[in-house]
């Protein structure tokens, strides 16, 4: 046999020898048990082996490749006091081409998670052409060879359906694909899924850490194996001499027993190791008359005397939240009514409207300040609306995308924040603003779709660098406040909850997870809440009407009251009744969740919606439960989960003082609850006797 065949034939073992995920364990206690997620990532991505991932260099497999690269590893300071890093690199001796894959996890809690970069080190040659990179490429394989089940949740479509929980159940030759439009990482698609083996009682949570356009396929084959691939959508460039990129970064979590086991253990991580410290405790914000003064939207004719105004007002009735929120158009040209101008049409004008504050936001940061609040401030550097400031002084640092005239695309710019000294400039620009100001919560808005803008700037033959550099700025601007205001909150909003991956969950939450502004429809806020918790405890929206049903309907870990209270119309003490029942029970969004309702179709106004929140930290909970004004039954019987079977529990009914004693056993097995009135809610409290 001819040396040339000896070697085609090596190479196509070498590639069927794709990364197969053996972890036939979930619960670990030693880091150097062989099934701990240290020893695993040791095995797989060692010398000569074929890793997790892929990507393609002119052309070429990386699987046929890196196994004869040259081969190192380095310890990385850990991010987390209980976890481990690890930095694998992998060097083309000839091209000086570098595969860098920094490893992380926390082992008592059986997860890993890693980030894949290239660099070439050449000084005189461009790189060759990288193509089709996978962060995550591989088998995995489960102990029994029963049903895959893929549980996920839609993406955002500012509609009653965002964050709807899904199954797809595969059977061999089943596959399924995944990727947001325009850009932005949560739009129409999310980047977190459970990957369930029921037959064996395992499962995995897996997340994809990009903020920009990324994918994630999923296949089962003949063998029960489950191929996972997921990734950079568009990337198909050279390396420059000295140049180096990051990629997408990937995380997984193990888990055993039952589907939702897998999503709270995910939840209790999330909390106690991903979100900033200041992210993990819940937040009550409020608005200063949401849209008032009229005539404008949103705070385009707000002034400081009003805002201030309001914070008293406010705090005369114990209307106390932790945080004031100055929502857009407190900017310059923002109130330019003569000449049809809003808070819209003047983003890129971003210095403070002096004839409506006159020293600026501090009068209204320190009022807040005064009774205990934060102060949170809206900010939307991306999208730069032509003819504003930064789109005249800074011409070099705005990208067109050059839309049809009519459209409003055709309108805006995008801020080329993948411009090393355009992202140093608006460090110090919104740095200094946040600091001049007393600003405790930033809050960043993007209601542009990047993705049309990057493509039409890309260099020929470098596809997808200018998405890499604007998503690689995005994190060192947020890391960059971070570290500058150490406890600030960073607020993450694009058009409402459009930006939600593994990376934006590690520096910010969204506090406005969805712009369906339908405030008389509060169904759509139960749904929205019902499908996010699955996978994400930080979360909130808001609430116009202080009524009980509307209230309810937008319970969450966080939430924004929006209401008037200078509408003689209100009621001041519902809405006292309203914030002190949130504060009795704003704790259990950080625990044990539970839908009662099942993952299909919950949009309508004629079925009932319920979820149970658990607390194992003291054995008590509650039940939300919503009958909505289509509903023809007036009771529905739901199974509570979490519960130890053997114990009695004493539960209360909203409105009744008395007191039921149940077992555990009995709550599990189907409880009733009864609303005689559509369009009403309940909510039940129980606690272990």
């Amino acid at each position: 046999m001819n040396r040339r065949l000896i070697k085609a034939l090596l190479s196509v073992l070498v590639a069927l020898t794709a990364a197969t995920w053996g972890y036939s364990q979930t619960r670990v206690s030693m880091s150097g048990d062989a099934t701990s997620v240290k020893a695993w990532a040791d095995a797989r991505f060692a010398r000569g082996k074929v890793p997790p991932f892929s990507f393609k260099l002119d052309g070429k497999s990386s699987a046929s490749m890196l196994p004869y690269w040259k081969w190192s590893k380095e310890a990385l300071e850990a991010p987390d006091p209980e976890g481990f890093g690890t930095r694998y690199t992998w060097t083309d001796p000839k091209s000086g081409l570098s595969v860098i894959c920094e490893v992380k996890g926390v082992e008592s809690c059986d997860q890993i998670e890693w980030v894949l970069k290239f660099m070439n080190g050449s000084d005189k040659q461009n790189s060759g052409q990288i193509s089709d990179v996978k962060a995550a490429d591989m088998a995995m394989v489960f102990p029994s060879q029963g049903p895959l089940e893929l549980h996920y949740a839609e993406g955002n479509k500012i509609s009653r359906k965002d964050y709807a929980p899904a199954t797809m159940v595969f059977k061999a030759g089943d596959a399924t694909s995944f990727e947001p439009l325009g850009g932005r990482s949560s739009e129409e698609a999310f980047p977190f899924y459970n990957i369930e083996s029921e037959g064996s009682s395992r499962g995995v949570m897996m997340s994809i850490g990009w903020t920009g356009t990324w994918h994630s396929d999923f296949e089962v084959r003949k063998n029960g194996t489950m191929e996972v691939k997921a990734g950079i959508k568009n990337l198909d460039t050279y390396l420059k001499p000295g140049e180096e990129i990051r990629t997408a970064s990937v995380a997984f979590l193990f888990w055993s027993g039952v589907q939702m086991d897998g999503h709270n253990k995910f939840r209790r991580f999330l909390l106690a190791h991903r979100y900033p410290k200041q992210c993990t405790k819940p937040i009550l914000c409020s608005g200063f008359n949401y849209r008032d003064p009229q005539p404008f939207g949103e705070y385009s004719a707000i002034t400081a005397e009003w805002a201030v105004a309001m914070i008293h007002r406010y705090r005369q009735f114990d209307l106390n939240p932790d945080i004031f929120w100055m929502d857009a158009g407190w900017h310059k040209g923002a109130s330019d009514y003569e000449h049809g101008q809003s808070w819209a049409t003047t983003t890129g004008n971003w210095s403070i409207d002096s004839k409506r504050f006159p020293d600026g936001m501090k009068a209204v940061s320190e009022a807040a300040h005064e009774g205990g609040a934060k102060f949170l401030l809206w900010f939307e550097p991306e999208r730069v609306v032509k003819g504003t400031d930064w789109a005249v002084e800074h011409p070099e640092w705005m990208l067109d995308c050059h839309q049809p005239e009519g459209s409003e695309e055709s309108t805006w710019l995008l801020f080329d924040l993948g411009n090393d000294e355009a992202c140093d400039w608006l460090c110090k620009e919104y740095g200094d603003l946040i600091a001049e100001n007393g600003v405790d919560c930033y809050r960043q808005d993007c209601n542009v779709k990047p993705a049309p803008y990057w493509a039409a700037n890309d260099e020929p033959g470098r596809t997808g660098m200018k998405e890499i550099r604007h998503i690689e700025n995005l994190y060192k601007f947020w890391d960059y406040l971070l570290d500058r205001f150490p406890g600030m909150i960073l607020d993450n909003c694009a058009s409402g909850g459009k930006r939600l991956d593994w990376e934006t969950i590690s520096r910010s939450i969204p506090l406005w997870r969805s712009d369906y502004y339908h405030y008389d429809d509060p169904d759509g806020y139960q749904c929205h809440t019902y499908g996010l918790n699955y996978f994400l405890p930080m979360h909130g929206t808001g609430i116009l009407l202080p009524d009980e049903y509307s209230f309810r309907s937008s319970l969450s870990s966080t939430l924004i009251f929006n209401w008037k209270i200078t509408d003689g119309g209100l009621n001041l003490v519902e809405m006292n009744q309203r914030i002190e029942e949130y504060r009795q029970i704003q704790d259990y969004y950080l625990e044990d969740y539970y839908p009662l309702t099942g993952d299909g179709d919950l949009t309508g106004h004629d079925v009932w919606l319920a979820y149970q929140m658990n607390r194992p930290s003291d054995c008590s909970g509650i039940v939300v439960a919503f009958r909505r004004e289509d509903s023809k039954t007036d009771s529905i019987t739901v199974k509570l989960q979490g519960l130890d079977l053997d114990a009695d529990y004493s539960v209360k009914v909203d409105g009744s003082e008395e007191e039921t004693v149940l077992s555990g056993r009995s709550l599990s097995e189907g409880y009733t609850i009864t609303l005689l009135n559509p369009k009403s809610s309940t909510l039940i409290k129980y606690n272990r006797i």
